[in-house]
């Protein structure tokens, strides 16, 4: 059986495709994989609704459907490098492009778009989506969900593993050796969305190409020691976060509070050091069993900002997933594939002990081709 996943972060740099086999016995092989950048205009139109403003539902409603036309066509386009048929593909998993996050609200939602109609429609595969929504229902915070694949594809059972990815948001699985032992893992808070955020803002670019911005900086320990006294940092999990609360404003106001001003590449150095000691505080303070740590996610891209999580977990083996079999960029998008054939299958893809879900659920709704 093959399927699709596609997967858009909270990076908002493009759509990442995943084509994979899973066999009769559950074995699980990466076919192929393409991505597509989203179009500047897009891009701006998910920033601008990420922060609200006038005229949303008109805005969300076409947004919702031009990203379902560049998710079906990130989906033809990984069946044509696969060359395979349409026929041949039993589902694509779509976890959509998420605007809000809001677990602890009184009525607790999240919103992900990339219209799911539009996207069987215009592939002819049936297609699951809207993964979180069930898992929020059942009193979960509806994130991380991608543990699930963590777990059958990185567990030893002779150490106790860590993988982090950092992507927008950065999130951390704990894999027990014991494989009685639940899994657990939470967003440890900002990964690379504040480093986007704040070389867009200064420097007109996507990104901090391979944290050389950064590295040409030096970190503010005021700045850094202001940032960390969040509240986020400090509860436990289960816990989950996004652009909703780290962003932009959320750091002029922490920087309009400190004297003397450090410069914009000082900035951007601290910012490393936030993602970076958030990921090692939480993984010291929550699983202290730790052994071992494997990352995936665009962060791995941040020189810079690898080398520091080299340092800050020196006395463990650290590397990139590759070194487990799968390439970094790719474990997200694969996570939606298989979570599409959970659904199908009548299986959860949820782990309660994750998300903080009352009971493990059958994730997603189905749009049949």
């Amino acid at each position: 059986m093959n399927y699709i996943g596609l997967m858009s972060g909270t990076s908002v740099d493009g759509i990442d495709a995943a084509l994979i086999s899973v066999s009769a016995d559950d074995r699980l092989t990466l076919v192929t994989t393409h991505a597509i950048p989203f179009p500047a205009g897009i891009r701006n139109k998910i920033y601008s609704l990420m922060l609200g403003g006038g005229g949303e539902i008109e805005r969300l409603g076409q947004l919702d459907m031009a990203l379902g036309e560049l998710f079906a066509d990130a989906a033809n386009a990984v069946m044509r490098q696969a060359g395979m048929e349409k026929k041949n593909i039993r589902a694509i998993g779509c976890h959509g492009q998420t605007l809000r996050h809001r677990p602890r609200a009184d009525h607790p939602f999240t919103l992900q778009i990339g219209n799911p109609s539009v996207i069987a429609e215009r592939t002819g595969v049936t297609t699951v989506a809207d993964f979180r929504a069930r898992d929020i229902a059942v009193h979960g915070e509806g994130a991380p969900l991608v543990p699930v694949l963590h777990r059958k594809l990185f567990h030893s059972p002779k150490v106790n593993r860590v993988i982090i990815n950092i992507g927008g948001i950065a999130n951390i699985t704990y894999l027990p050796a014991d494989g009685d032992k639940p899994v657990s893992g939470f967003d440890t808070g900002p990964g690379n969305t504040l480093l986007d955020l704040w070389v867009r803002h200064h420097n007109a670019r996507d990104r901090d190409e391979a944290g050389q911005w950064a590295a040409s900086g030096k970190f503010s320990k005021t700045l850094l020691e202001r940032l960390l006294t969040d509240p986020y940092f400090q509860v436990a999990p289960p816990k989950s976060t996004g652009r909703e609360h780290f962003n932009l404003a959320w750091l002029t106001e922490h920087l309009e509070k400190i004297q003397p001003k450090p410069s914009a590449a000082d900035v951007q150095a601290t910012l490393v050091r936030l993602t970076v000691q958030t990921i090692a505080e939480a993984v010291r303070r929550f699983l202290p069993q730790t052994r071992e740590t494997y990352v995936c996610g665009g962060g791995t891209h941040n020189r810079e900002l690898m080398s520091a999580l080299k340092v800050h977990f020196s006395r463990m083996p650290t590397a990139t997933t590759e070194a487990l079999g799968l390439h970094p960029d790719w474990v997200e998008a694969v996570a939606f594939a298989w979570l599409a054939h959970l659904t199908l299958e009548g299986r959860p893809g949820n782990l309660p002990s994750v998300t903080g879900a009352q009971r493990a659920v059958i994730l997603g709704g189905i749009y049949k081709a």
